[in-house]
C-alpha cells in the first residue's frame, strides 16, 4: 500500500491496494492514514455495491439521515445523482447532518460514473481551530451552537426542522485533537446557545470564512472507480456543480459518530 500526501492542508491518495480484499493489517494502516490526513482517495477501485457496503461496514454502524432516499436493496447506500444545479444543496461549505444527536463520523463514497467537473473540496477544521488567536480560542471555550436540518427538511418537503446543540469546538474521539465544528451559518447552524441569531451571525460568518481559506483546502478531481472517504468530525466539504446535465452516479455510505464533546 502506497500513501502519498496530495496537499499541504489535508488529503492523501492511496494506491497498490484493493479495498474489496483488504486485510486486517491493511485496514489498520488505512485507519492510521485516515486519522493523519482526514481525507483519503483510492483511485481505480470500481467497487460493487456489496463490496462498498462491506468495506464501509468495517468502520462502524450506519448513519441514516432523514429526508433523503436510500436504495431499497441497500438501505445504508445513498445514491448521489445529478438533480440539476438549481436543486443542488451541496454548493456550500458544510458538514453532513450536524443536527443529529450523533452526527456521521465519516463518509465513504464510491464513484461509478462521473462527469468532467463536479470536484469536491475539503477544509481542515483542525487547522482552522489551531490558527485562531489565543483570545478567540478562549472565547469559544465551552460555547455550544444550535445545528439545524433546514436544508434537508426543505429537500424532503417537510416543515419539521430537526435541531440540536453541539460544542462549536469539538474534541475528536480518536485523535484527541480539537477541531472547529462549523457548517453553513443560517442554513445549517442557526445561533450560539443563549444568543439570538442576529447576535451570533457575525461570529459564525467569520469562523465559516476563516475555515475555508484557500490555504486550508484540498480539491479532488473525480474519476470513474474512485473511492473517497473523509472525516466529518474534522472537515467541511463543498461539492461543485459545474457539469450541466451530465451523468453523475456516486454512492455514499455514512458511519455513525459519537455525541460531540
Amino acid at each position: 500500500m502506497d500513501v502519498v500526501e496530495v496537499n499541504g492542508a489535508l488529503g492523501a491518495e492511496v494506491s497498490d491496494i484493493r479495498l474489496a480484499e483488504v486485510t486486517d493489517r491493511e485496514f489498520a494502516d488505512i485507519r492510521d492514514a485516515f486519522h493523519e490526513y482526514c481525507m483519503l482517495a483510492f483511485p481505480g477501485q470500481f467497487l460493487t455495491i456489496d463490496e462498498h457496503v462491506a468495506f464501509a461496514g468495517r468502520w462502524g454502524e450506519w448513519s441514516i439521515s432523514p429526508f433523503v432516499p436510500y436504495l431499497e436493496t441497500h438501505p445504508c447506500v445513498l445514491p448521489l445523482t445529478n438533480r440539476g444545479k438549481e436543486h443542488t444543496v451541496t454548493e456550500a461549505w458544510h458538514t453532513d447532518s450536524a443536527f443529529l444527536a450523533q452526527p456521521p463520523a465519516l463518509n465513504v463514497l464510491s464513484a461509478h460514473k462521473v462527469p468532467i467537473g463536479g470536484d469536491t473540496m475539503w477544509s481542515n477544521q483542525y487547522r482552522a481551530y489551531e490558527r485562531l488567536s489565543s483570545g478567540m480560542k478562549s472565547l469559544l471555550e465551552g460555547v455550544r451552537a444550535e445545528y439545524i436540518g433546514t436544508v434537508l427538511a426543505a429537500l424532503g418537503g417537510s416543515d419539521d426542522v430537526p435541531s440540536t446543540y453541539h460544542p462549536l469546538v469539538r474534541t475528536h474521539p480518536e485523535t484527541g485533537r480539537k477541531a472547529l465544528y462549523m457548517t453553513r451559518p443560517g442554513a445549517t447552524i442557526s445561533r450560539l446557545e443563549g444568543m439570538t441569531p442576529a447576535e451570533s451571525r457575525p461570529l459564525l460568518d467569520y469562523l465559516y470564512a476563516f475555515s475555508a481559506r484557500p490555504d486550508n483546502v484540498h480539491r479532488h478531481r473525480w474519476s470513474d472507480g474512485d473511492v473517497v472517504m473523509w472525516d466529518n468530525r474534522c472537515t467541511m466539504h463543498f461539492a461543485v456543480h459545474d457539469y450541466g446535465d451530465a451523468v453523475r452516479d456516486i454512492h455514499r455510505i455514512s458511519i455513525k459518530g459519537d455525541v460531540p464533546v
